[in-house]
């Protein structure tokens, strides 16, 4: 039996980002950098030294930045954003609290050849102005950070909720020389109740010859933008390797490599929003297997066919998606055979299927199958049957 809801109603606030590439002028750029670079050298220096205190001492440091800028030579920190040193600390504690909790390996220090560098700043208290962010109606809005002169020109591609609060934003230097802002806003959350048909429903099954194959049928690719780019990536990467390393031609050549993986990222990204608002839209439940990603990139060799896919990704913005649509996205245990088992009669191969096995013949009832549409059709089902157990 279908399960009926009500209206929406407001429960509480949630947190939505809304990230924006930025322009910034010639001297916004250069405090930007320096409060980049200043968050990058202070999150190695803690680290350092809470390392060495704890090998030599075997105790355990709590050390804030306003302690290091105190020091002698660390006078030129105060040029930087404090708010932003705040955040390094406590990203700091952060990583080792993940360490001892096993959740990750040691931490690790930050390199400036990564070309990788972000930090974050926040609201300084209720009402202030430290941090302030308009826009018009034309797509462009205008940033206010602190340490950095004027207002910094943004291109946001998408409207802010009026109803919306700043409370942090975070700056991003890419590979690419390109400044990206995450503005993150806490807007009252509203659960859209909304009335899901069981009959409504889809399964997914991730295919490598392109992104999925779902059960009506519909085999889905967007095409490999990495995969595109390969030759001319080697072609460019070979006239780096003759180049001396830190000249003003190694950086520029360097930067138009970035360019191009950047190319790749965003094509990619863009396609899989796409595609998943697309799902989202048309059905009410939407089943989906929980694969091992890593797994099959290291075992199967198929490392760069399933990162250029970009399934992992896909399923996240399928998941927050449907969530906020009301709807519902359903894991299939990873144990369940949905390869193995005939979608018209229910009967299990005892013979496990090769990949290379496209399609195949049911020894009980003689329906003949492709491989991926049957699958997709087994976890439709299966997604169907958890909803109306749950």
């Amino acid at each position: 039996m279908p399960k009926k809801f009500g209206k929406c109603k407001s429960v509480g606030v949630e947190h939505r980002a809304f990230r924006f590439y930025g322009k910034p002028t010639a001297e916004q750029a250069v405090a930007l950098n320096q409060t980049l670079g200043a968050s990058r050298w202070l999150y190695n220096r803690m680290l350092a030294d809470r390392t060495s205190a704890y090998k030599n001492f075997h105790e355990t440091l709590s050390l804030t930045p306003a302690w290091y800028k105190k020091l002698s030579c660390c006078q030129w920190l105060k040029d930087a954003d404090a708010i932003a040193l705040a955040n390094v600390g406590l990203h700091v504690g952060t990583a080792f609290q993940n360490f001892f909790t096993g959740k990750s390996g040691y931490p690790k220090f930050k390199k400036k050849a990564d070309h990788y560098d972000s930090y974050t700043t926040n609201i300084a208290s209720k009402g202030a102005t430290n941090v302030r962010f308009r826009q018009n109606r034309k797509g462009h809005g205008f940033l206010v950070l602190p340490k950095v002169p004027g207002e910094i020109c943004i291109k946001s591609h998408r409207q802010i909720p009026d109803n919306g609060t700043l409370k942090s934003v975070t700056v991003t230097h890419e590979p690419d020389g390109r400044y990206y802002f995450s503005l993150l806003y806490e807007v009252p959350k509203v659960k859209n109740m909304h009335d899901i048909d069981p009959d409504n429903a889809v399964g997914l099954d991730m295919s490598m010859h392109g992104l999925y194959v779902d059960s009506d049928g519909n085999a889905v690719d967007y095409g490999k933008p990495y995969h595109d780019l390969q030759q001319r990536l080697a072609k460019e990467q070979r006239k780096l390797a003759h180049m001396k390393r830190g000249s003003a031609n190694y950086e520029k050549q360097r930067i138009r490599i970035a360019k191009l993986y950047a190319k790749a990222k965003h094509q990619r990204s863009d396609a899989l929003h796409k595609l998943s608002r697309k799902v989202v839209d048309s059905y009410d439940i939407i089943g989906i297997e929980d694969l091992n990603m890593r797994g099959m990139a290291q075992s199967l060799n198929f490392g760069k066919s399933v990162g250029d896919k970009g399934w992992g990704m896909f399923t996240v913005m399928l998941k927050y998606k449907a969530e906020r649509a009301g709807k519902k996205v359903i894991v299939v245990d990873k144990f369940f055979p949905s390869s193995q088992t005939c979608h018209e009669c229910g009967t299990v191969s005892k013979v496990t299927k090769d990949l290379s096995v496209r399609e195949w013949t049911c020894p009980a009832c003689g329906h003949h199958h492709d491989r991926d549409v049957n699958a997709a059709l087994n976890i439709r089902d299966e997604a169907v049957r958890i909803y109306c157990t749950e």
